[in-house]
């Protein structure tokens, strides 16, 4: 999974300060709590996320866009072009925030074309292959989405993948497809990406919280807790009744 000398160099200079992540999921109280923490940037669904949820597709996503103010996936249920351009127009009107999802068919990129066209930002999702990629860039997909770790589970190299990504959209700087990362099933595939230079990753949510995780977190902060209770004081002391005994008294040089 090693990238060419000076790709990174080149692929990363079109490339946001930071790597974004997105959260897929379709369960609007945990993409609520999530964006809370500000480390929220997008969301990406499905029709798997959207019959997990057990609600109306549209009602859900006009909520999603709601909460969220960056990309929100939204993906058609069509299959051909025609259809495919229909449901997609139609999602758009729903919030300036949607981006259309389609998958990586004949098809799909005729939709992709046609949408990004019109100025509507679509997301080619189901990639498994840089040849696929490569096609999705040359369609005008704002985002290709490789499922990593549906590779791995047939014994392919999903990380691989994105750095073959990353090399080949590194040679021609007229692509503007940005690597979407999906499928991610632990931190460890986030690191790797990010190492690697990719823009986007889509988390479901159990990884996203997985990652503030370690063992020698938890443990300093147990041992930092019973050490300041042993000093018998508290930080915020309660104030007397018409006295401003809690703020604190500010000493000048």
């Amino acid at each position: 999974m090693a990238i060419a000398a000076g790709a990174r160099e080149v692929f990363t200079k079109g490339c946001r300060d930071i790597m974004r992540f997105f959260i897929d999921s379709a369960d609007v109280s945990e993409i609520r709590d999530l964006a809370a923490t500000g480390l929220v940037d997008g969301v990406t669904t499905n029709p798997s996320l959207i019959a997990k949820s057990g609600r109306d597709f549209v009602e859900v996503l006009g909520e999603i866009c709601a909460l969220v103010p960056g990309p929100i996936s939204a993906e058609v249920a069509a299959t051909d072009t025609t259809s495919m351009l229909a449901e997609g127009r139609y999602l758009a009107g729903i919030a300036e925030n949607v981006v259309i999802k389609v998958p990586l068919t004949p098809d799909g990129l005729k939709a992709c074309r046609a949408l990004t066209d019109d100025g509507t930002p679509v997301n080619v999702t189901l990639c498994f292959s840089a040849a696929q990629a490569i096609l999705a860039a040359k369609a005008g997909a704002r985002y290709i989405s490789p499922f990593i770790g549906r590779l791995d589970d047939v014994g392919a190299d999903g990380l691989g993948l994105i750095a073959d990504l990353v090399e080949i959209y590194s040679a021609y700087p007229t692509f503007t497809t940005e690597i979407l990362v999906a499928s991610v099933r632990n931190p460890e595939h986030v690191v790797e990406a990010a190492k690697m230079g990719a823009h986007v990753a889509t988390l479901p949510p159990a990884v996203l919280r997985a990652m503030f995780k370690h063992p020698l977190t938890d443990k300093g902060l147990e041992a930092f807790l019973a050490d300041w209770a042993k000093t018998g004081q508290t930080i915020l002391k309660q104030p007397s009744q018409g006295t401003d005994d809690a703020k604190p008294t500010r000493r000048r040089a």
